[in-house]
């Protein structure tokens, strides 16, 4: 469905993407995941047409460039920043869009029903973009990208800055489109969102080390995670131990990254006795995508 060869694109001194290459198959979804500054928005407006290759190659369902325009009438688009009219309703919005694609009136309206029963936001059509909420606009900027019926659906941090509820349900539309036969390709700076991905490309400084489903890089991670379990809420508990690598803190319990389950236990259980903060627990667990990828970053930043 889309393939990328060796893509680069520089601004100035900065190289944004360097040397990518990435293959989405039907009915993906494939993520990309990075910090900011990583190149993922470069490279999808390249995928979309939006900015021109330095070197390399997109294929958009077998078409290469030259031949581009005819497979991008089965692509959407929807850009990281909501990019539709606050002063049009939402009917407005979607009528506008759709005629730009050369969609008839009475065929945008048939597909705009469709697809705003899916999002939820039937029961808004007059409603002015401006007085939406963020969960809201964000599908509405789905729904104009939607109302093509394109093959292919490309999201640039579609849920950035978008409350927890509103997220889970934008996902559920995601996945629902794609059990419908959408291929979609996404980026996100969530890593729960990372494991909902069939895909994930980890992206840093314009390049893509790691790319394969979420449950190979987690078993790929190779370092043990412990989960400790403790009555304390002391977020510095395990800061400066030597025998840990990383750890994060989430409400009532620690993920500590280790070199050895049991070199790591014993630390860890000699600073609890100094906290005077017995564990309830202590239990090796499987590793996050977000400790795989600060590990990728911290592999990459090492190079």
């Amino acid at each position: 469905m889309i393939k990328v060869a060796e893509l680069s694109k520089s601004f100035g001194a900065v190289k944004a993407v360097d040397e990518v290459s990435i293959s989405v198959n039907k009915q993906d979804i494939f993520g990309l995941v990075g910090p900011d500054g990583a190149g993922k928005t470069t490279l999808m407006r390249m995928v979309c047409g939006l900015a021109v290759p330095d070197n390399g190659e997109v294929r958009l369902l077998g078409e290469t460039l030259g031949k581009l325009e005819q497979a991008r009438e089965n692509l959407g688009y929807m850009p990281q920043r909501f990019s539709l009219y606050g002063d049009l309703t939402v009917m407005e919005n979607i009528n506008f869009f759709g005629s730009m694609y050369g969609l008839n009136r009475k065929t945008i309206a048939i597909r705009a029903d469709e697809i705003l029963a899916l999002t939820g936001l039937n029961m808004f059509k007059e409603r002015l973009a401006d007085n939406l909420s963020g969960g809201m606009k964000q599908k509405l900027a789905l729904t104009c990208s939607l109302v093509t019926r394109p093959a292919l659906l490309v999201l640039d941090e579609p849920t950035y800055g978008v409350d927890p509820e509103s997220r889970k349900e934008f996902w559920k539309t995601l996945y629902r489109l794609n059990r419908e036969g959408l291929t979609i390709l996404v980026s996100t700076p969530y890593m729960d969102e990372a494991e909902l991905c069939t895909v994930v490309a980890f992206m840093d400084r314009g390049r893509v080390t790691a790319v394969d489903s979420p449950s190979n890089l987690k078993r790929s991670f190779r370092h043990p995670v412990l989960e400790v379990r403790v009555n304390t809420r002391d977020p510095e508990m395990f800061s400066g131990l030597a025998e840990t690598l990383d750890y994060s803190f989430y409400g009532d319990k620690y993920r500590v990254v280790v070199d050895d389950i049991e070199v790591g236990r014993q630390a860890i259980e000699r600073r609890l006795a100094e906290k005077n903060a017995p564990a309830a627990s202590i239990r090796e667990i499987p590793p996050s995508m977000e400790e795989v990828f600060i590990s990728l970053a911290e592999t990459e930043g090492d190079n």
